[in-house]
């Protein structure tokens, strides 16, 4: 038996992404996006409405950063998500994460997070909200490396379950990519 869902979006799992800009006065600028993903090998995309002061930065300088929440950043990635830079000019500071300006985009890093891409904007088309950005440079914390690759188990990204508006912790390895399938290939 299948239950009428209606017509949402469960992709699952989607990640909670942090995004830094600049204001126009040079103060920072943060919001979560809980509506992106990979656009490209080398591209992200992000759904931002035109009325987020975010998205009006980014036009701006045609710059931002990206970082992946984690599960100890919890609590200020939610607060950057419930409160508008529109009404809040102290956001940045009230949320008590620190940042560094970039040496390749005009938006700041935001260093509390482990993984952060900068950005340069590719294209907006806010009739949908789309917006593509291309990747400059990934920088990572080195905590979260093992072996000189990521570590998800150190990392622990959180991601937003839509259904119950609720963040989950991404769980242990369910198994080996273009590995587990082999046992169904007959040769």
């Amino acid at each position: 038996m299948r239950t009428e869902a209606g017509k949402k979006p469960l992709v699952y799992p989607q990640p909670v992404l942090i995004i830094g800009t600049y204001n126009d006065d040079g103060s920072i600028d943060v919001m979560n996006a809980a509506w992106g993903s990979v656009g490209d090998d080398h591209q992200v995309f992000l759904c931002l409405s035109a009325g987020h002061r975010t998205t009006k930065n980014i036009l701006k300088r045609k710059a931002f950063t990206v970082q992946i929440a984690e599960e100890s950043t919890l609590v200020q990635s939610d607060y950057v998500g419930i409160v508008s830079g529109n009404k809040e000019s102290r956001k940045f500071e009230i949320s008590g994460l620190h940042a560094e300006k970039s040496e390749h985009v005009d938006a700041p890093i935001l260093t509390d997070y482990a993984i952060s891409m900068e950005c340069e904007l590719e294209s907006y088309e806010p009739e949908h909200c789309h917006l593509f950005g291309n990747i400059i440079r990934t920088t990572v914390d080195d905590r979260v490396l093992t072996d000189g690759k990521v570590d998800f188990e150190k990392l622990r990204p959180i991601t937003f379950d839509i259904e119950r508006a609720q963040y989950i912790t991404l769980g242990k390895v369910a198994g080996k990519a273009f590995s587990a399938g082999k046992e169904l290939i007959k040769n």
